[in-house]
């Protein structure tokens, strides 16, 4: 090898799954999903998108679908990293709220205007309809060489939303206007392809329900456990099939989330090395760089051979909605082990398909690209079958297991301190308040000039955080 810098819940359907749902706006009196089936192209590396036209006359711009923000925004002003972009002045529906938005990433931000217009999807929902939408104006480490998507459609929820949760979210802009079922499913179809390859794989944005010919055998479920991100429970993981044996609050801190937007799997730094310690361990490589681990350097092999037999497989077990179950979805190595790159005419080089995170579990599309994903807000629940394009060489490389029993892990794995809930919020404060002026009036007493002074931080703030941005390759 060379090294180069660089349950018991299953259900077959759900509504509106199987017959269609009558539509007002829709001539033929259904909601077709097999309309939407490929409606998306992309890649891990870079993101997946769909095509939209935005504004009257339509302006067509590639949209990325990202699950772990709130705002729907597309760039409004040339960019040299962009093909194309909105100009509000062609159209004659859109309307200016005047009000500056700014979303920070992980890596990478936008500023914009808030404002309306009309948008219809080629491949989506028949008709037009009225959305809240951003038109980035200015933008760091946002739009990178190579991106073909023009715009960020955030599929999170309004608590999310950008200045504030009064910002109704594209998504729910839709289940009102539509009367479509609040419940979207999310397929994409690059496993063991090129990360940033041609752009060209497909995916499928199923806006309503779930269709059918997306997934094989049963979809299991697992509560989201607040809604914001979609947030779950992850109780423990397993490196070839060998439990990592870690307090199950670990893999929840300090949050879990399923995030179409973040590139790799990522994981809290004390998982994170447990896991990377076990495939070394278990995998039949001897000294392998730490460059490798890190992301820093890629591996490659002879183009004739494929290095994902040297590897073994991952298992993440999440709570099912029988909270005295569980099952797990395992993804082998032909996810996590990512071709990037060929150099020459024999050697093909890989990245690592996980990362550390200094504050979240995040199961991006490195995880993602295995399974047909369901996002059914109705029912406040992420769904998790195995996708018929999850395949290498013709083989599967996803599994979805269950039930298991739970006896062996805490009722709760989740941290019950979460500051981003609105009512600790303000305890919080009333806290800090309180403290403040026991500190002021002893400081008073004591005749000691300098007053208590709270200095607030990016970590007072709760901001979006996909990190497709930081791990795209460049």
């Amino acid at each position: 090898v060379l090294l180069r810098p660089a349950s018991g819940s299953r259900q077959q359907d759900a509504p509106g799954a199987a017959d269609g749902l009558a539509l007002a706006s829709d001539p033929g009196g259904t909601l077709n999903f097999l309309a939407m089936v490929e409606n998306l192209q992309g890649d891990s590396g870079r993101g997946y998108y769909l095509e939209m036209l935005i504004g009257t006359p339509p302006q067509a711009l590639n949209i990325l679908v990202d699950t772990g923000s709130s705002n729907f925004a597309v760039a409004g002003v040339p960019d040299a990293d962009v093909t194309s972009y909105f100009n509000p002045e062609l159209s004659s529906t859109y309307r200016s709220q005047g009000v500056e938005v700014t979303v920070k990433y992980s890596q990478g931000s936008w500023t914009g205007v808030l404002g309306t217009d009309v948008i219809t999807m080629p491949k989506g929902l028949y008709g037009s309809y009225t959305i809240n939408i951003a038109t980035i104006l200015e933008s760091e480490n946002f739009f990178l060489p190579g991106v073909k998507w023009h715009g960020i459609l955030g599929l999170a929820y309004d608590a999310l939303a950008k200045p504030s949760s009064s910002v109704e979210t594209f998504f729910d802009s839709l289940v009102r206007q539509a009367k479509i079922p609040n419940i979207f499913s999310l397929q994409m179809c690059g496993a063991g392809l090129p990360v940033s390859g041609s752009g060209t794989n497909g995916g499928s944005l199923v806006l309503g329900g779930i269709e059918p010919s997306l997934y094989r055998g049963d979809i299991w479920y697992t509560p989201i456990k607040e809604e914001w991100y979609y947030q779950v429970e992850i109780l423990k993981l397993e490196v070839g099939g060998q439990n990592l044996e870690l307090d199950c609050r670990e893999y929840n801190a300090d949050k879990a989330i399923v995030d179409s937007g973040t590139t790799l799997l990522r994981l809290p730094e004390k998982v994170f090395s447990a896991v990377v310690q076990a495939i070394a361990r278990t995998s039949l490589i001897q000294e392998f760089s730490s460059g490798f681990w890190t992301g820093s350097q890629l591996a490659c092999w002879d183009r004739t051979e494929k290095p994902w037999s040297l590897f073994p497989k991952l298992s993440i077990y999440l709570r099912d909605e029988n909270s005295s179950r569980s099952f797990r979805i395992s993804i082998l190595p032909q996810l996590y082990i990512q071709p990037i790159l060929v150099i020459g005419d024999n050697l093909q080089c890989y990245r690592f398909g996980i990362s550390s995170s200094t504050n979240a579990l995040v199961i991006g599309a490195t995880v993602m690209e295995g399974f047909y994903v369901i996002f059914d807000r109705a029912q406040r629940r992420v769904g998790f079958a195995v996708s018929p394009c999850a395949e290498a060489d013709g083989s599967p490389v996803s599994e979805i297991e269950g039930p298991f029993t739970t006896a062996d892990v805490a009722s709760n794995c989740v941290s019950s301190v979460s500051f981003h809930e609105p009512v600790l919020w303000i305890a919080s404060y009333a806290l800090m308040s309180l403290c403040g002026i026991i500190l002021l009036v002893l400081i008073v007493l004591l005749l000691i000039p300098p007053r208590c002074q709270h200095r607030y931080t990016d970590n007072d703030v709760v901001n979006d955080e996909s990190s497709l941005v930081r791990h795209r390759w460049k």
